[in-house]
């Protein structure tokens, strides 16, 4: 416990500089603490493909990449002795945070081109209530090299590490068209 609460305060004073090589915002709003999500426009790489909702994303479409601020959560969450709890915590705070994100992208001078949201996981549940959809990369290597990347985030998330554990969760894309987001969070919908 004390050596994640001493890698998660390296990694918050060292996390400026991450964000500034990533061009990553955060997404702040008025009512909230700190940021949950921070995005950065992106164009799609992966193969066509066609959400729920008919939206179809192409290659070099316009999305907007949405990252978790895992340092801050983690940082809030660091007390949380159960994992059901900090799960519930976590879902909770990110569904709060949706509307702000409807908000940024209904806000965005190139909101006209933004033809969704794009996040890359390796979480392998509660994101169908929130209204993602899961979309498995084609690129094994690509799938390979971001489970890499993600493994330490899952080393400091964890109470327990198992091999089994981990070898449970996949690297996925969790997407979300634009339409979708503004139909559930949008200015509109949260007025009534």
């Amino acid at each position: 416990m004390v050596i994640r609460r001493l890698f998660i305060h390296i990694w918050h004073i060292l996390d400026p500089v991450y964000s500034s090589f990533t061009r990553l915002q955060p997404i702040i709003a008025k009512t909230e603490k700190g940021a949950t999500f921070r995005v950065r426009l992106t164009k799609y790489r992966g193969k066509d493909i066609v959400l729920s909702d008919g939206t179809k994303v192409c290659k070099n479409d316009m999305m907007l990449k949405i990252h978790l601020y895992n340092v801050k959560i983690m940082r809030d969450c660091m007390y949380i002795k159960n994992e059901l709890t900090k799960g519930r915590a976590i879902f909770k705070r990110v569904k709060n945070a949706m509307p702000h994100l409807a908000e940024y992208i209904q806000n965005h001078p190139q909101e006209a081109k933004i033809k969704g949201i794009v996040g890359i996981t390796m979480i392998n549940k509660g994101f169908l209530p929130l209204g993602f959809e899961c979309v498995y990369p084609t690129s094994k290597f690509y799938a390979i090299y971001k489970k890499a990347t993600h493994i330490p985030i899952f080393l400091l998330s964890n109470a327990s590490f198992s091999r089994g554990k981990l070898n449970k969760h996949q690297t996925v894309y969790l997407m979300m068209s634009k339409d979708k987001l503004l139909h559930f969070y949008g200015r509109a919908n949260n007025n009534t």
